[in-house]
């Protein structure tokens, strides 16, 4: 009954130790795409009129066009030389890549628009609660994104430059560190 016992919890052991080496590494691996990059991943609109299309081809209709250049969209998806995206009101669609840029945007609280006056974003002179704001932001407002340490991002918009929280733009992940 011991030999038997001793059996049981080596096999136990065992089991648990390959499933704790299994299992880390599905954790920190990230998808990836054909490209090589990870996916999800957000880029910006290259040019000011993108057509958006239910395929990945130009046989396709066009669902959507956007009017402007630098708003930020997620790629989730990859096809050959086109990438499925998703915007911050999650509208998705597909658009070729060369209208994709690698540069960091993102949006103010899109989740807050239309939902009545006097509800800002606060841009920061430093990268803390308690720093000096430096411009109040509608929801909405597109701004350009230098960095961000995983709670504070650096963005500039029409000639400010400063420190937003990290949850209330639409254009990095929670916790994402970038420079």
């Amino acid at each position: 009954m011991r030999q038997f016992l001793s059996r049981l919890a080596f096999a136990a052991a065992a089991l648990l130790s390959v499933v704790a080496i299994d299992a880390t590494p599905a954790f920190a691996q990230a998808a990836k795409g054909a490209s090589g990059l990870p996916l999800p991943r957000f880029v910006s609109l290259k040019s000011k009129s993108v057509n958006l299309r239910v395929g990945p081809s130009v046989d396709y209709a066009v669902a959507w066009r956007y009017m402007k250049a630098g708003v930020p969209v997620e790629i989730i998806q990859e096809y050959d030389n086109w990438r499925r995206i998703r915007d911050a009101d999650g509208t998705e669609g597909w658009v070729n890549q060369a209208l994709l840029s690698g540069d960091r945007t993102a949006v103010t609280a899109p989740w807050m628009r239309g939902k009545g006056e006097g509800i800002f974003v606060n841009m920061r002179h430093d990268p803390q609660s308690n720093s000096a704001i430096v411009a109040r932001m509608e929801p909405g407002v597109v701004v350009h994104v230098g960095e961000c340490n995983g709670d504070w991002c650096r963005a500039e918009a029409q000639g400010v430059d400063g420190w937003i929280s990290q949850g209330e733009i639409w254009g990095a992940y929670p916790g994402e560190a970038f420079k």
